[in-house]
């Protein structure tokens, strides 16, 4: 039925053109627009891989148009501000009004459903404080007793990404951000490039599986090629990606078609080759090979800060790496905490929603054992997820972390339209691209001072929510602090929801408690768990 009406539409339309007569220039296009789309029915009907347009010729077309501006029509017609994903529109708007300056109050009270399960408020005091007497630049020192050069950060950064993700134009937007507001700006593992020393702003260096920018020729890590570069002013930490959120425990591949002579040069690899970054690292394999090499690259760098990055996993894992500090007596300088909810980095679907722990579960978990294995006052935890506005730094803060991270709010200041083609090399407002046609529209100077306000702006709003708290500093944030409905009927504290340990009560023997059978799997010798304790099991 369909192939016959395509074909019927079409003699129809070009015999009654034919017979008016082609006297026109308009009637001659018409005519040459018919022909077209009668070709394109017929290569529709003679192609195999598609079955609707071999049954719909023509006609079958307009689901994959549909399908193409589906995303865009929900989003700039049918979306209320609380709908969209990843982030919603109201989030979406607060970033973008306070990168802009523009005024980012509302109006007639929230949007909210402060009757749903989940919803979360902080407790204000009728003590409040005057935002005026507080310190409005708080920093965080992170250094613990083994480093030398400990670093002053502030309460809000740039989360990884790297140079190959982003454009060069918006990583050098973003360290003008970090230049102007006194921040940092982490690498990401793709290596430290010229656009992120752009403007002078400060750096943590991420190093990850395939050590790029530290590497020997046959993809093992480089310490001297390391000590060049861990001595750049710029580089106030270094961080080692053991997972991210967005794909834990899953390694990656540069295409090498990807693979140009810019990026070879700051990876430190041949250029038009496929580079492979293992799931896992090479330089240990172990939680006390992980310290050691922590160690190491602590004295390589001069003593400069550094840390490792996680999306928590197996529990008895990380507990493994805490009994490996309390033996070795070495610690990290900080840990980063990321979220299994996913983040910039393009992932298998299964990953972005089904593997690794929820950044507020996981971060509570770290800062748990810190406390319980007596390692928490050395140690900064910083926490990196999806943190847009200033009550979502507040709520990870209360939880139990020194600083925090953002990729995604850092994103939409520097004018990220939440299109969801990152991993296309379309990216409209050319920040995940690198189509020189689509970068130019990104102007560095203008967004690098958006960038700055953005952060200025959260920072400043989260002091507000602080003193009418009652509290002088956002360190003095704790899990009494935030509230969250967990039914219809009930309200609990974070500290009901996440109860504090003792210091130092992961450390009897037997161990007691809810984490009692992580305690009792972790090695500390090895990553695997000692045994699988099972439900049951004697």
């Amino acid at each position: 039925m369909a192939r016959t009406l395509f074909f019927a539409l079409h003699a129809l339309a070009l015999l009654g053109l034919y017979a008016a007569g082609l006297d026109s220039l308009f009637t001659w296009l018409l005519f040459l627009a018919l022909l077209g789309t009668f070709a394109l029915g017929l290569a529709d009907l003679a192609q195999t891989e598609h079955s609707l347009r071999r049954n719909f010729p023509l006609f079958a077309r307009a689901r994959w148009v549909a399908e193409h501006l589906r995303p865009f029509v929900r989003q700039y017609l049918l979306e209320s501000d609380m709908d969209g994903a990843p982030l919603n529109r109201m989030f979406r708007s607060i970033v973008y009004q306070r990168a802009k300056g523009d005024l980012d109050s509302v109006p007639f009270g929230t949007r909210v459903d402060t009757d749903r399960e989940g919803y979360e408020w902080i407790g204000h005091s009728i003590a409040a404080l005057n935002m005026n007497d507080l310190d409005r630049n708080p920093r965080v020192r992170v250094g613990g007793p083994d480093c030398a050069r400990p670093y002053d950060a502030s309460i809000l950064n740039i989360s990884a990404m790297s140079f190959g993700a982003l454009s060069a134009n918006a990583v050098r937007a973003l360290n003008k951000g970090a230049s102007i507001g006194g921040f940092y700006q982490n690498t990401g593992e793709g290596g430290l490039s010229d656009y992120h020393r752009a403007y002078g702003g400060d750096l943590t260096w991420q190093i990850g599986t395939g050590y790029f920018g530290c590497r020997n020729p046959d993809g093992s890590f480089s310490p001297e090629r390391f000590a060049d570069t861990a001595a750049l002013d710029a580089v106030r930490m270094i961080e080692v990606k053991l997972s991210q959120g967005a794909k834990p425990g899953h390694g990656g591949i540069l295409p090498a078609s990807k693979n140009d002579e810019v990026i070879a040069r700051i990876r430190g690899v041949e250029p038009h080759t496929e580079v492979v970054s293992p799931s896992a690292h090479t330089a240990f394999d172990s939680p006390r090979g992980l310290l050691e090499f922590v160690a190491r690259l602590r004295t390589l760098a001069g003593g400069k800060p550094v840390g490792f990055k996680l999306c928590v996993g197996r529990q008895s894992e990380f507990i493994a790496i805490c009994k490996a500090m309390v033996e070795t007596g070495i610690k990290p300088d900080f840990i980063t905490v990321d979220g299994g909810e996913g983040g910039t980095g393009a992932a298998p679907l299964e990953y972005s929603n089904s593997v690794g722990m929820p950044l507020r579960d996981g971060l509570a978990f770290v800062v748990d054992c810190l406390i319980g294995f007596g390692l928490r006052d050395d140690i900064r935890v910083i926490a990196s997820g999806k943190l847009i506005t200033a009550f979502h730094l507040a709520k990870v803060l209360a939880l139990g972390a020194d600083l925090c991270n953002s990729a995604r709010g850092m994103m939409l200041a520097l004018g990220c339209v939440q299109s969801l083609v990152c991993n296309t090399n379309r990216c409209p407002t050319g920040v995940t691209t690198q189509d020189p046609r689509l970068t130019r529209g990104l102007d560095v100077e203008d967004k690098g001072e958006r960038v700055a306000r953005y952060h200025h702006e959260t920072v400043h709003a989260l002091l507000d929510i602080v003193s009418s708290a009652g509290l002088r500093a956002p360190g003095e944030l704790n899990r009494s602090h935030i509230y969250r409905r967990v039914d219809p009927e009930r309200v609990a504290r974070y500290d009901a929801l996440y109860p504090y340990p003792g210091v130092g009560d992961f450390l009897r023997h037997p161990a007691q408690g809810p984490y009692a059978p992580f305690i009792e799997e972790a090695n500390s010798d090895c990553f695997l768990p000692r045994s699988y304790v099972f439900a049951g099991e004697a």
